[in-house]
Order: C-alpha cells, then sequence, then structure tokens
C-alpha cells in the first residue's frame, strides 16, 4: 500500500498530499514561504521541521497541516537532521555554510563554530544560486551515535564528525564533493550514501562515513547523481537517480535520467519494469520505507512506486506540482 501523505516543496510553497477513501487530494500551503527542507521527527508522529529560505526554521505538529515558526529566524535552512537515538538531538544545515545543533528538541540553537576553520571552506562554491555560495545541503546522523554527523557541501565536500559538531575532517577521499544527498542507513550505521553532481554520482560508505567509494561497473554515461537511497532494511541494497549532466537535469522534460539498483555489492543495474526509458524529468526523490518500498519524486511533482525492488513500477495517481528537490513521505 501506498504511503497517506507527501509533503513537496515547490519554492515557494508547499503541496500536501494526502490520501482519503483510497484516492489522494492536494493543498497548497504557505504560498508566500520558499521552504528549501524537511525532516520528519522520527520519536513524536505527526512532528515535521521545514527549513526555508530566510524566514528560519517551521515546525508543524500535525503532519504538515499547520506550521509555526520554530527558530534560527533570518537563517537560509538547507538540511536538517534528527538524532534517532537521542530524541532531543538535531542539527541544520545553513546557507552560507554552517551547521547548528540543538540538545534540546529546537528550543534553542548553538553553531558549531569549529565549522569555520575546515581548510578547504574558502574554495566551496556552488553553481546553482547566484552569486555562488555554497551550502551544507547533506546533514545526516548516525541511527546510534548522535555525535557522528555527515555534511555534504554543494559544491565542495562531504564532513565528518564524531564529536557532535565540536570539531570536522575536511573532504573525505572518493566522497561526491557536488552532494546532494547524504544519509545513513536508518537501522544500520556502518553504511552510508550519497548522490551528487560529480565524480559518478552515487558514493557509498561502509565505515560510517569514514571512507568511501563510487562504484562504476554496470553504469552508462550518467553520472551526475541526484537522489540516493539504501532499502529500508536491506543496507546493501541501495539506489541512485541519475542523468547526463546539469544542464539537461533541471529542465523540464530533457533529464534523460534513470534510476539505478545496487545489491549485495554487485554491478549496477537499471531499473525499468513500467518506468519512461528514458525518464524526462529527474528524479529528484528517492524513498524507501519498508523491505522492497522505492518511490521517485520526479521534478514535474509525478510519483512513482515499486513494491519489488524498482524491479516494477506504478504511477501514483497524485501530483505534488513542480518539485523543487524535496519531498517527504509520512
Amino acid at each position: 500500500m501506498p504511503a497517506d501523505i507527501f509533503l513537496a516543496a515547490n519554492s515557494p510553497g508547499i503541496t500536501r498530499a494526502f490520501r482519503h477513501d483510497d484516492h489522494f487530494h492536494t493543498e497548497s500551503l504557505l504560498p508566500d514561504v520558499d521552504v528549501r527542507c524537511f525532516a520528519a521527527d522520527p520519536h513524536h508522529l505527526g512532528v515535521i521541521l521545514a527549513g526555508t529560505q530566510g524566514d528560519g526554521l517551521l515546525r508543524s505538529e500535525d503532519s504538515g497541516k499547520s506550521w509555526q515558526p520554530a527558530g534560527l529566524l533570518g537563517k537560509m535552512i538547507k538540511s536538517i537532521a534528527f538524532s534517532r537515538s537521542q530524541p532531543d538531538i538535531l542539527y541544520a544545515g545553513l546557507k552560507p555554510p554552517a551547521v547548528f545543533k540543538s540538545t534540546d528538541g529546537g528550543v534553542t540553537w548553538d553553531e558549531c563554530e569549529s565549522f569555520q576553520s575546515i581548510p578547504s571552506l574558502p574554495d566551496w562554491w556552488s553553481p546553482a544560486e547566484p552569486p555562488g555560495t555554497a551550502y551544507v545541503y547533506g546533514l545526516t546522523v548516525h541511527p546510534d551515535n548522535p555525535n557522528i554527523v555527515l555534511a555534504g557541501i554543494e559544491y565542495g565536500a562531504v564532513l565528518r564528525s564524531e564529536d557532535g559538531g565540536a570539531s570536522w575532517t575536511d573532504h573525505l577521499h572518493d566522497a561526491i564533493e557536488d552532494c546532494h544527498t547524504l544519509m545513513f542507513h536508518p537501522t544500520n550505521g556502518d553504511y552510508a550514501y550519497e548522490g551528487g553532481g560529480s565524480g559518478l554520482g552515487g558514493a557509498i560508505s561502509t565505515d560510517a562515513g569514514k571512507t568511501w567509494t563510487q562504484p562504476s561497473e554496470g553504469l552508462d554515461n550518467r553520472h551526475y547523481g541526484w537522489a540516493s537511497t539504501p532499502d529500508a532494511a536491506d543496507p546493501l541494497t541501495w539506489y541512485v537517480a541519475v542523468s547526463p549532466g546539469p544542464d539537461v537535469a533541471h529542465r523540464d522534460g530533457t533529464a534523460r535520467a534513470a534510476i539505478y539498483r545496487s545489491r549485495g555489492g554487485e554491478a549496477w543495474v537499471k531499473l525499468s519494469g513500467g518506468l519512461p526509458d528514458p525518464i524526462p524529468n529527474m528524479p529528484y526523490a528517492l524513498i524507501s520505507d519498508e523491505p522492497g518500498h522505492l518511490y521517485a519524486g520526479l521534478r514535474n511533482g509525478d510519483i512513482w512506486f515499486s513494491t519489488d525492488y524498482g524491479d516494477s513500477w506504478q504511477q501514483l495517481p497524485v501530483n505534488v506540482g513542480h518539485l523543487e528537490y524535496r519531498l517527504l513521505m509520512l
């Protein structure tokens, strides 16, 4: 059975899609707010944080129906990460690049000041948003240890802290410098995954983010990655969405994209089973909520769903509007 609720960032505004009586309905919310990221609180059902481009954090306690200010007012929030093991710990990634941490569930926030001393920081640069200021676009917390945090920059580095943000490494070798998505496996913190625009498009770590590899076997010439996610249960099954390059990925109907799967360390396999080939609109979101389940949220708002690890697909009868990179599923 597909998920019940989707939240899509439309920039500005969000679309909330919800299933009722076996039919999806949509509503448009926050029409004047430029929402750039979401995160669902794993400890409190229905609680969501949204990061905005200048309005700080917003909080919903009713699965996205209503929103209230939640701190960091005036900041540009590009990423949010909850700790799965410690309910009161969460992190926020900002533009210009900075990381803030809360130890009281988001009531108060403190900057991780050592982040500003990372040697490569002056070289970070993003072509995505003039005048080119970089930002923390990927952020994820180890599922068992809230002190281990990974942060990914668009464009510049993937960094690691193992002391709760008090200190950071510089760029981790063989991680993708142009980071678009970054996450630990939700139940096995040995595994972390990245989708990115440089290198080969997808990277994996099997030692909690210390070292990385970018598998190439099975890929074609599409190496511009965006979304990446593991299977909800099996850390050795993971997916990446790739396109030939940014010049086609971020335009309607021109992406020529594909979704690839790797299982058990084997070569990449391009998924089909009903998906358009090539996919005309970039898959900006890949989400797995149960073993074998995979959702793909496309740039044009279409959502595709598989129950068998991507072997076969159905298009859900819902459209969440122009998807500005981020989709949350509840």
